[in-house]
């Protein structure tokens, strides 16, 4: 048999039912994996003391023929920015470094009901708000691919956890693309679900009004659904999560938008290369494929997203008491801009999200699917907060994040798939956006584009 930290979560649940293998020794391969590799990456941070014993409890319903679901005993890992109930939750910061939630998230525990073996959590960078992984307390996440480089963020303990083999599934926050960018840099498969599809409670602050949402990352599309099937119920708590009903897919050929660039926002050549090899590849499926802008201007979203992110940091530092100097220096620095942001730019801002999001379900009346690269830009060293430059351009702190944002605002799904690697062998990625609440059928074209440019068998050489 393959190595068992190599299974996929459907993999593990088909050897589990034919009695190849159990969750007891699955967890072992998996921790030898985690010893062998985390040294190097700083992916995982804080291990689940009880999850042997979940395992080992997994195995015996296993045997019993009684397993709660077809994630029971699969090894999945938790963003230290989701509240997982005796676990510290450190959002990456001083200010919550004795923080110990009482209670899982909702996500988490529909997981724990479900029989998954949770690990335990992963680096983020402090208060999720950047787009590569280091804070404070835990220092720097590297790229499984290059551990020279960044996975991105925020969710990059989440990648590096999981392009590793450091278990199957892991558990991420996608604010303004911190799941698809990660994602795009580590090879993997992730989904930022429509608004409301995961249910949350309780939750840390919300630092991007409702944008932020939870969803899963993986190696496959299939085991991306295996874990919306867990997560992605309705739940009265949230009552958001009523909102997000599939909507039945049209009787015609589908029809996608690929955007190849946003303005004169500069691409990295290899990324806008190996997503045109893509594009092409989804017109052979049958989708009606055409090139154009996105059929809303972003612009007024690039616009406001300091003003969100300041703000979200200012109100992130205001929840727990503490010195500034306690902050990482660049959040320290939002955190004084977003201190000085009147409220009514805030209240002008909320406006043109609204705006925004009426706009774009309006355009999607024509088109049921947007394609664009996830990123702008590959890896850059671990250390730095952004790439300065892209394609021979000077860029700002969000040059290498056009293409993810405008999808939180609208609150749209966005799958984010893996497309040809670079000529020097690092991942490529890119997005698919659909209709508000269809994230169903994003899947399904995610399975579809897998099964005829399949990538799972691409692994770092990372102790391979």
């Amino acid at each position: 048999m393959t190595e068992l930290w190599r299974l996929s979560a459907a993999d593990l649940a088909r050897a589990y039912r034919r009695g190849d293998t159990d969750p007891l020794a699955v967890f072992d391969a998996v921790m030898a994996r985690i010893a062998a590799v985390n040294p190097q990456l700083n992916a995982i941070i804080e291990f689940n003391p009880d999850a042997r014993a979940d395992a080992e409890r997994s195995a015996q319903r296993i045997a019993r023929g009684a397993p709660l679901g077809l994630l029971d005993g699969v090894p999945v890992s938790i963003k230290d920015s989701i509240l997982m109930a005796g676990l510290p939750c450190r959002w990456g910061s001083r200010r919550y470094a004795d923080f110990v939630p009482p209670a899982d998230e909702l996500p988490v525990a529909r997981l724990r009901a479900a029989g998954a073996v949770l690990l335990g959590k992963t680096n983020v960078p402090e208060f999720t708000l950047e787009g590569f992984t280091t804070n404070p307390l835990f220092g720097t996440t590297r790229n499984p691919w290059d551990t020279r480089l960044t996975p991105g963020g925020s969710s990059g303990g989440a990648v590096a956890a999981v392009a590793s083999g450091c278990g199957p599934l892991a558990l991420g926050t996608d604010g303004g693309g911190s799941i698809r960018r990660p994602a795009a840099h580590a090879g993997l498969v992730g989904l930022k679900p429509s608004i409301g599809r995961v249910a949350r409670g309780p939750s840390l602050p919300a630092t991007l009004l409702d944008m932020e949402v939870i969803g899963p990352m993986a190696r496959t599309v299939k085991d991306i659904t295996l874990a919306m099937s867990v997560i992605g119920q309705p739940a009265l708590a949230d009552r958001r999560s009523q909102l997000a009903a599939d909507p039945r897919p049209p009787h015609r050929p589908l029809r996608l938008r690929y955007v190849r660039r946003l303005g004169d926002a500069p691409v990295d050549p290899a990324i806008l290369a190996s997503t045109d090899a893509a594009a092409r590849a989804l017109a052979a499926l049958g989708i009606e494929v055409d090139e154009g802008p996105l059929p809303v201007d972003p612009a007024p979203i690039v616009e406001i997203w300091p003003t969100l992110g300041q703000t979200g940091a200012a109100y992130a530092a205001s929840t727990r008491p503490g010195r500034d100097e306690d902050l990482g220096p660049s959040i320290r620095a939002m955190v004084e801009a977003g201190r000085a942001i009147p409220a009514s730019a805030y209240a002008a801002a909320i406006a043109r999200i609204e705006a925004f999001r009426r706009d774009m379900t309006l355009a999607f009346e024509q088109i049921d699917f947007v394609m664009t690269p996830s990123i702008a830009a590959q890896p850059w060293p671990a250390d730095e907060l952004f790439p300065p430059v892209i394609d021979g351009q000077p860029v700002g702190p969000r040059g290498h994040a056009v293409f993810t944002a405008w999808v939180n605002a609208c609150g749209h799904p966005g799958l984010a798939l893996p497309s040809a690697p670079g000529p020097d062998g690092m991942p490529i990625g890119f997005q698919l956006v659909g209709r508000f609440g269809a994230d169903d059928l994003l899947l399904d074209l995610g399975r579809k584009f897998e099964a005829a440019q399949p990538w799972a068998q691409r692994w770092p050489s990372l102790g391979i």
